[in-house]
């Protein structure tokens, strides 16, 4: 495991240089057997390791690693940009099991954070939760959705339905379906979240519903 770690470190943050040493192997491979079918993988696995690096090493890390923290040293604004955003170079510590601390790095664009997104989320907050192979802390996930930017993004789509059927509820009181609506969307809500007030409601809901019949 810490093989395939410091692998897919080195991969998914040292893109160019992972290139190259593809261009290596295989053109050694071409000159040894003579056979240029060794050179067609080189460009799409270069491709696919610029675009699916930081998801296969946060898939991994988050399957097989063990959670910790890790606390951010350094953060600095660089002048390249990724979807009209700057890229940050960071610098942290990471705490191993024998609770001491390492050192690592990442920046916007080679960071591995899970859940896997379509968007580079990096919790703004000072100390992360991560996972680690142990033996290889370096390579750390961030475990965005148990950051407090997560559980608060978690929170606000769970209230996103329960808003939207509230609006339409107080527009007409006495629509079933708006009432049932908002009722499931109460419901979905206190599945995830223990809320006294919302489970109040939604007994009030159903009081509402019966005299409607």
């Amino acid at each position: 495991m810490v093989l395939i770690s410091k692998i897919l470190f080195f991969t998914s943050h040292h893109g160019f240089y992972t290139v190259i040493l593809l261009f290596l192997f295989f053109g050694l491979l071409f000159y040894a057997t003579k056979k240029a079918l060794f050179l067609i993988p080189i460009i799409p696995l270069a491709i696919l390791n610029g675009i699916c690096g930081q998801f296969l090493n946060a898939w991994f890390l988050n399957t097989y690693g063990v959670e910790s923290t890790a606390i951010i040293t350094s953060d600095v604004e660089t002048n390249s940009t990724l979807n009209e955003s700057y890229i940050h170079d960071y610098e942290a510590i990471v705490k191993k099991q024998n609770g001491k601390y390492t050192t690592t790095f990442f920046s916007t664009t080679t960071a591995a954070i899970y859940p896997i997104r379509n968007s580079i989320r990096i919790p703004s907050q000072k100390d992360l939760p991560v996972k680690y192979i142990p033996g290889y802390e370096k390579n750390i996930v961030i475990l965005y959705d148990q950051s407090k930017e997560g559980k608060i993004l978690l929170e606000n789509e769970k209230l996103a339905p329960v808003n939207s059927a509230r609006i339409k509820y107080e527009a007409d009181r006495t629509n079933k379906e708006f009432i049932m609506e908002y009722i499931s969307a109460l419901e979905d809500y206190t599945d995830s979240y223990d809320d006294e007030s919302s489970r109040l409601k939604i007994e009030e809901l159903r009081k509402e519903l019966k005299q409607l019949k």
